[in-house]
């Protein structure tokens, strides 16, 4: 049983390290045990509940946007590598639906993921020139969506950048996203012969 433990709690380290926004039931689920065996497992590792994760992350990643000022960002940036790739976090409240459906106001999805696109241009004047944007399925109170944002090709002034949004591995929402910028950066050599 001991050894059964360890090596839990060892998946659990792992599994927490590639996807720090698991919650406490999702990993109770992946592992089949109960919510409070995770949380046991969890304080014996030292590792912090879900909103300080969050949270730490978050901080973290803060200082390095340049084309938003932080408190821009709709949703908690919990990743970015200017250039390359962003993630973002966005609960869902109750004050974001439509009363009568229950179902997020599309511009909140549309606001997490281009504010992402933005945060993500490595250059002081970043602008959304061009959207082409789907929403997948509908998205309710409670929920929580990641949006991940990749950049997927530059040429001088502009920056092609993908977003897709999910709710657990349900995809909800794909952007692409065509930035403005104001530096004129060189492609690389691969994708200038594409």
């Amino acid at each position: 049983m001991k050894r059964k433990k360890k090596e839990r709690q060892r998946l659990l380290q792992e599994t927490l390290e590639e996807n720090p926004f698991m919650t406490d039931e999702q990993l109770a689920d992946r592992f089949s045990v109960s919510i409070q065996t995770i949380r046991l497992d969890r304080m014996e590792q030292g590792i912090p509940e879900l909103r300080e994760r969050i949270k730490d992350v978050a901080t973290q990643q803060r200082d390095s946007v340049i084309s938003l000022s932080p408190d821009e960002v709709f949703g908690e940036m919990v990743d970015l590598q200017l250039d390359k790739r962003a993630i973002s976090i966005f609960d869902v409240r109750e004050d974001q639906v439509f009363a009568r459906s229950g179902i997020a106001r599309g511009h909140h999805l549309f606001a997490q993921a281009n504010s992402l696109a933005v945060a993500l241009i490595n250059d002081e004047l970043a602008l959304t020139s061009k959207a082409g944007i789907q929403f997948t399925r509908q998205v309710r109170a409670g929920e929580r969506v990641i949006a991940k944002a990749e950049a997927k090709k530059t040429e001088r002034e502009r920056t092609v950048v993908s977003v897709m949004s999910y709710v657990g591995e349900e995809l909800v929402f794909a952007g692409e996203f065509v930035m403005f910028r104001s530096n004129d950066i060189e492609a690389p050599e691969k994708e200038r012969e594409h």
